[in-house]
Order: C-alpha cells, then structure tokens, then sequence
C-alpha cells in the first residue's frame, strides 16, 4: 500500500458521516461545535487545575519580565538600568511575547479585571498556548479517525490538567506552555504530512524547519529539534527518494539554521559569547551513561503500570492500524527526541519535572490516538473491559498525582513575589534608612527583586553576572568569595542554604569581619540572613533602627510566604518600593516610609 492511497483506505476504516446522502444541515452543525466544544471544554480542565496555584509565579520568570521591561524601556539587554549587558534569559520568543504584552499596556503596568498584569498575562498566555496544544490534537486526530477526532482534544487535555508537573510549569510565569505548543505543532505538521503524502514538499521542509527554529529560541535543548524531520524522513525513507530527501534536508536545515544562527551572532556580537549567561553558570557537561537513566524519574512520577499501558496501547495501534503506522512515527520521533533532551539536561533543583514539559503533552497525544484506535476496533464488550482496565490502571496514577499537586500548593517553589517583597522592598528600606543614594546588594534570588530593587544587585548564582558565572561553572569557590569581599564589596549581603556552602561566602570569616548582622533567618539561623557592610554603618543608633525595621519587615515577609505562599505582591512591582504587598498586622507601616502608601496602594 503507497501513502498515496491513504485517503481510500481511511474510508474503508473510518466512514464518513452521511456516506451515500446529503448531510443534514444538523449533522453540519454538530460537527462544527464538537471541536469546538471539545477544546474548550479540555482547556478548562487545565485551567481549573491551575487555579489551585493562585497567583504563584516561579521567580525565575521575573528575571525575563525584568529584561522584557529594559527592552519596553530601551535600556537593552540589561537587568535593571545601570547594570551591564549580559543575557540572563534563555527564552527570547517568550520574551518577546512579554514586551510585545508591555508595549500594549496589559504586561506590567497595573491591573486587569483587578488581578496584576504581571501575573494575568503569563497565565493567559499559558491557557492560549494550552488550547493550541489540543487544537493541534484534534487536527491530527481528523486525520485518521474524522468522525471521532472531537474526542481527542477533549482526553489529551483531561490527561494534561490530571498531570501537576505540566500544569504547574505551564503556569508558572516561565516559556513551558510556548515552547510545548511549538514542538506539538511540529509533530503534528509531519504527523499530517507523512499520512498526504506531502512529506516531501518544500513547504513542510520548511515549517518543520522554522518551528525547530523557534523551539530552539525559546528553550536551549530546543536545538535537539533540528533533527526531528531528518529523522522522520529516515523512516520513511526509498532508494528511489534519496535524492529528493536530501535536499529536502538541507532546505528544513537552512529554515533552522537562518534564524538561530542570525540570533547566535547577535548573541556573540552583543556579548562575546555563543551561550546564555544561564547556560554558562549551569554548566551543562557532556552527558554520561548514568544521565541516560534519568527519564526513570518520569516512569516513576506517572506509575510503572500506566507507562506500561500506554507502551502496550501503542504497539496494539500499529499493529492494528498499519495504514497510518508510519504517520505514528512522526510523533515518537520529537517524543524520543524530548525524552533524550530530558536525560541530558543538568538535574533541575526545581522539584515537579520543570524539564519534562514537551513529553506530557507528546506523551498524552500519542497515547490517546492509539487508545481510540484499539478502542474503536474491538466490540463493545470489549471496549467496556478496556475501558473498565484503563480505569483501574490509571487510579493509582491519579491518586499520586492529586497529593503531588496538593503538596506542591502548600509549599511551592520559591516565589517571585517573595522576592520582590523580602530582597526587593525590604532591602530598599534599608537602603532608605541609611541614607544612602547607591548601594548594592548581593543575593541569590534576582527575579521579583530586580524589579522592585533600586538597589545594584549581584547575583550570585551568576544567572545575570557575568564573573559569577564563570566562576560557578569552575566551581571555584575561593574564587566565588575573594570576588565578593574584595572585589565587589556589596553594601548587603543576604545569604542563604544552599548559596551559602555552595560558594563558601556565608561561612567565610571576612563577613563577620566586614559586616553586621541586621536580622537571621527565621529557618536556618546564623549565618543566614541579611547583613550590611559596617562602613555603610555611621551610628549605633542607625544600626539598631535597621534592626527593628527587619524585625517587623523581613521576619513578616518570611511569616507570610509560609501562610500564603500562592498571592501576588501588589498592582505593580517599581523599582525603588518600600511598602510591602500587604499591611503589617493592624494596618502598620513601614518605619522607613511613613508617608509613602504600600504597594497595594494602602
């Protein structure tokens, strides 16, 4: 059988509905709402679980919304203004999206529907991305089984929103949902392509091309998609198609080496460099043999009985659906592709499987198109007992997953508002109380306080500094504290587990030497904690207003990220703030700004 006789054997499989008679006017109808509904009825199912997650954004995105901010404001590639040129972003197509957001008044600059835009277009772009994903779903569906394609869309976003790693990355604030929707729409263009027999057309070269392209500007793994239609050329491939094939390769190559490449010589003409400053600080090694086990940290998460399922429900699909067999293996391609990148990626200390966001959504898309085809072939006596199994097999599934998603609401990753209240605001009263007009201020977390801090920060995880990078790739630790105390000579330091040990600063003796403590941390005790250089210090009395100012300010911001950890930090994050998201109990205010409102404008 030749691709070329799909669409005749499709109908023999899968009938058309009205075959032999006009459609009635009813039936056209349905037909158009049921995609319709199914989508979105698939998408609230994610949204629904997202709300869960409150208003909670990862701090890491606020690092890309403080550049998205420089870039709005003209200021370049810089953190804050002042600082120097240094790409602490790793996702310039989410990027983009967000400038575009602030050019057009509804990303950081107040409030939408009384939520911040800070938080509101993040997640609303999230959900857009979400119904493309299962937009795309139906569309490969409508190829093999039309009359049933409606169903699709509406399982893969049920699987998606039963998943917590994928709804909570996709809505954390980072480029997960994005680059999720771009590597489903490559899979989905070949998918199709391979099923008309257009495979080989310069047009899906090229979109195959373009989408890796974009994948590859919006995460840094995404590189590994410049093979993903050369692979799946390879499966299809016959002598008498060689030729063809190869240049069909170089074209899809030249559609993703033109953008990536103009956008790596940018990157080296800006910065002199060909990596992110991320990818410098993570220092990505050469994969070993051990790394290649690490997606059994993913058959784990989803339970060895419902990996097993799906395994067996796509060999039971190809075996019983040889017509669109090869098309099949257009999705496990980019699938194997993403499982590859996962193992070779540095483990993330970020917990739910930040990396792992493209296999949920090629994973459930894959398995919910062999899990209608077995289910649609077989008796309904047969169906009921397939269907009463998949049911069994996959509650302990979501049993686990239900618990992973209620844990990580009660204690999730550390928040950008947070920051912008504990290492942004309170930092800036400090900075108020002394006097001072420029100061510095070395931490570890740079996300929400690079856009409340007026203060000059030094990032020690070398995400935004270029010598701390460089150093933490080394794993120079000496180096990392000779730099800080007597090179950069911060007006504050805070320091913290596990930034502390990991880079000797908070253990050195030059910080008792050089600095005074102005409060511990509440959890992990001295050292930890903020302290302010003794020169910066022109009085005791000075010295001991700080200390009362943090034992209302930072200890309440420590108290309150444990009671509410998923609420946002206020209708704008400006740089220089003092007044926290929220009152102080009974309605106080800062010592440092008592004539100034809070940041929720109270």
């Amino acid at each position: 059988m030749t691709l070329a006789s799909v669409g005749d054997v499709r109908t023999v499989h899968e009938p058309q509905p009205g075959d032999g008679a006009t459609p009635r006017a009813g039936q056209v109808r349905r037909a158009r709402f049921a995609p319709i509904a199914s989508v979105s009825a698939g998408t609230a199912l994610i949204g629904v679980h997202a709300l869960l997650f409150g208003n909670w954004l990862i701090d890491d995105a606020a690092i890309t919304f403080a550049y998205a901010r420089s870039f709005a404001e003209g200021l370049g590639p810089v953190v804050q203004p002042g600082a120097p040129p240094v790409e602490g972003y790793s996702n310039p197509t989410w990027l983009l999206l967000l400038v575009l957001g602030r050019f057009a008044g509804i990303f950081d600059s107040g409030t939408i529907f009384g939520i911040p835009d800070y938080v509101l277009l993040p997640k609303a772009l999230a959900l857009v991305c979400c119904a493309g994903i299962l937009t795309l779903s139906y569309v490969a569906a409508r190829k093999v089984f039309p009359s049933r394609a409606w169903l699709v869309p509406l399982v893969v976003g049920a699987v998606l929103a039963a998943i917590p790693s994928f709804v909570i990355w996709s809505f954390s604030g980072l480029e997960n949902p994005l680059y999720a929707l771009l590597l489903a729409g490559q899979a989905v263009v070949l998918f199709g392509a391979v099923l008309d027999n257009r495979l080989l057309t310069t047009r899906v070269a090229l979109v195959a091309g373009g989408l890796a392209a974009l994948a590859a500007l919006t995460r840094p793994e995404g590189l590994i998609y410049a093979g993903t239609y050369p692979l799946v050329l390879l499966t299809q491939l016959r002598r008498d198609t060689v030729a063809v094939s190869v240049r069909r390769c170089v074209e899809s190559t030249a559609a993703f080496a033109v953008p990536v490449g103009a956008y790596f010589g940018w990157r080296y003409a800006t910065f002199g460099q060909w990596l992110s400053m991320p990818s410098v600080a993570k220092a990505q090694d050469i994969p070993t043999l051990q790394d290649m086990t690490r997606p059994g940290e993913l058959v784990s998460y989803l339970g060895a009985l419902a990996v097993l399922l799906v395994m067996a429900l796509i060999a039971v699909a190809v075996s019983r659906a040889p017509w669109w067999r090869q098309g099949f293996a257009a999705l496990l391609v980019p699938l194997s592709l993403a499982v590859i990148a996962y193992a070779v990626l540095e483990p993330d200390w970020m917990g739910q499987y930040r990396f792992a966001t493209p296999i949920w959504v090629l994973g459930a898309l894959a398995a919910t198109l062999a899990a209608v085809e077995v289910l649609r072939s077989v008796s309904v006596r047969v169906r009921a007992w397939l269907a009463a199994g998949l049911v069994a097999t996959l509650l302990p599934s979501g049993v686990a997953f239900a618990e992973a998603s209620e844990e990580f609401r009660k204690d999730p990753n550390i928040s950008a508002c947070y920051v912008a209240d504990r290492f942004g605001r309170v930092f800036n009263g400090y900075a108020d109380i002394l006097g001072l007009d420029k100061a510095s201020l070395l931490i570890p977390d740079l996300g929400g306080s690079s856009l409340t801090s007026r203060l000059e920060l030094i990032d020690m995880a070398g995400l935004t500094h270029a010598e701390f990078a460089e150093m933490a790739r080394e794993g120079d630790r000496r180096a990392q504290a000779d730099y800080v105390y007597t090179v950069a000579k911060p007006t504050f330091v805070h320091v913290r587990e596990p930034w502390s040990s990991g880079t000797s600063i908070g253990w050195d003796p030059r910080l008792q030497r050089d600095y005074h403590p102005i409060h511990f941390d509440v959890y992990q005790g001295e050292p930890h904690g903020d302290w302010v250089r003794k020169s910066a210090v022109p009085s005791p009395e000075l010295l001991a207003e700080l200390r009362a100012y943090a034992k209302r300010s930072a200890a309440w911001v420590e108290e309150r990220a444990g009671d509410s950890p998923l609420r946002d930090c206020g209708p704008t994050l400006n740089r220089g703030q003092t007044g926290l998201s929220e009152p102080f109990p009974g309605g106080q205010k800062s010592p440092a700004v008592p004539a100034q409102p809070d940041a929720a404008g109270r």
